[in-house]
């Protein structure tokens, strides 16, 4: 029997997508490509899939896991010999418990499902990120995801207790613990959280949720130097403690690219400021939070720190703010093509280092090339694109060159949150060294000696 005839005998026929139906699937979340996989399996449950795997570990048939296709770095990309493992079946917030502060989710969860799922008893689920609607907990736990409020809750891997995962044999790791404090050997959910679906298919997952914020302050503040912004960062640091719940930063370029000329938006503060930056504190005291937050703002203003500033009054007005920060797709739309990164490095080094490769760029391919710079300063992490004019794939090699090399020196990383996947693979040893290295293949050809789960990304 044809393996696509044995899997339907698993998951049914509206399970296997083959044919027409995958010709208009999308292949990356802006739709510019389609799926290039031999099919599309979609299973409803953890013991679907484990039978999916086992039959595909049999016939040594390479599976290709996917979300929301939200990811930016090609983690997702499936050859026509390849098939694609669908969470859209398994997309159930399954249990919610508001005492223990925990939630149990199926990975095809979208993000802001369990948002709304939390808020509907008080609590929250504090990973958040633009892609909200679209990318799902599972993708966002295979790629370790960040977001805007790391600075105070950290990445996914901090705001997960357990998960269930499916190996590249079929065997299922039921590691759902609910426990804040667990210290029974291994870790093994560490295994699975970023591993970007090379070591196993998370299928379920227990979300840490934290209590709702009862206040939310959100600003957007133009400085006219960099130090004045570290400056500034400090003076929010200091004074508003651990109600700093989100810190980012837009170039000037960025800023006046997307929220004052790219008619998309209504732009909060007036062009002309070297940075942009959006605050946002969240307490649970509405009276004495929003006191402080203005408190805070206007000593800034008073000792030269910031140039200007406005306080969102209203969430139509966050929204607003929060809106040009978040037009990735206008963004995309204004500057590609191109190459985008997604890098860390030291918060005291950003400034030079921009500079640098800005004027490397411009120097090598002329002044009207883009380089387009924001992200969460607060967390060391910046969003950069880096386009020459006229663009030619033939030139990506060296923009990566430009963008990663000067890391090294700084023991910075190449992917801060997006992953690795097929994009970023080749400069890896930027940012880990080679027993580092050697010990990931000696995990890879444990768990996965076959090579059949998302072959080719992450290791070469």
């Amino acid at each position: 029997m044809d393996l696509l005839d044995e899997l339907r005998g698993i998951v049914g026929d509206g399970g296997v997508l083959t044919g027409d139906d995958l010709a208009t699937r999308a292949g990356d979340w802006l739709g510019l490509s389609t799926c290039q996989a031999k099919a599309v399996i979609r299973p409803r449950s953890t013991a679907e899939l484990s039978a999916v795997m086992q039959l595909c570990h049999a016939a040594r048939q390479p599976v290709i896991g996917t979300g929301g296709l939200t990811g930016l770095v090609h983690g997702t990309d499936a050859a026509g010999h390849e098939l694609q493992i669908s969470f859209e079946r398994m997309r159930s917030v399954i249990s919610v418990d508001p005492v223990g502060r925990t939630m149990l989710v199926e990975a095809g969860a979208p993000l802001q499902a369990v948002h709304e799922a939390a808020a509907a008893h008080g609590l929250l689920y504090p990973v958040d990120l633009g892609a909200r609607g679209s990318c799902t907990i599972g993708g966002n736990i295979s790629t370790n995801a960040g977001g805007n409020t790391v600075v105070r809750y950290g990445m996914t891997r901090d705001n997960v207790l357990g998960l269930e995962a499916v190996l590249a044999n079929g065997t299922v790791i039921c590691a759902l613990n609910t426990l804040l404090k667990n210290n029974a050997a291994y870790d093994l959910k560490q295994l699975f959280i970023g591993s970007e679906g090379t070591l196993g298919l998370v299928t379920r997952a227990v979300l840490k949720l934290h209590p709702l914020p009862a206040s939310e302050g959100t600003a957007i503040v133009a400085l006219d130097s960099f130090d004045a912004l570290l400056r500034f960062f400090a003076h929010c640091g200091r004074r508003l403690g651990g109600l700093l719940s989100s810190f980012e930063v837009m170039w000037q370029d960025h800023y006046e690219l997307i929220g004052v000329n790219s008619g998309r938006h209504n732009p909060p503060l007036p062009a002309g400021h070297a940075f942009y930056a959006i605050v946002e504190a969240t307490g649970t005291d509405p009276d004495r939070d929003a006191a402080l937050f203005a408190e805070v703002l206007g000593e800034a203003l008073e000792q030269d720190l910031a140039s200007d500033a406005v306080i969102a009054a209203s969430k139509a007005q966050r929204a607003a703010i929060w809106g040009i920060r978040e037009d990735i797709e206008g963004l995309f739309l204004a500057v590609l093509p191109g190459c985008t990164f997604d890098v860390s490095l030291p918060i005291a080094a950003m400034d030079q280092y921009v500079k640098a490769l800005t004027a490397a760029a411009r120097t090598e391919w002329g002044a009207d090339t883009r380089v387009v710079v924001f992200g969460h300063l607060g967390d060391g992490n910046l969003h950069i694109l880096v386009a020459p004019r006229p663009w030619s794939e033939d030139l990506r090699r060296r923009v990566e060159a430009l963008v990663y090399e000067p890391l090294r020196a700084l023991n910075g990383s190449i992917s801060a949150e997006h992953g690795i996947g097929l994009e970023k693979r080749d400069w890896l040893d930027v940012s880990r060294t080679p027993a580092e290295i050697a010990l990931m293949r000696t995990l890879k050809a444990a768990l996965d000696p076959l090579g059949l789960l998302n072959p080719r990304k992450v290791l070469a």
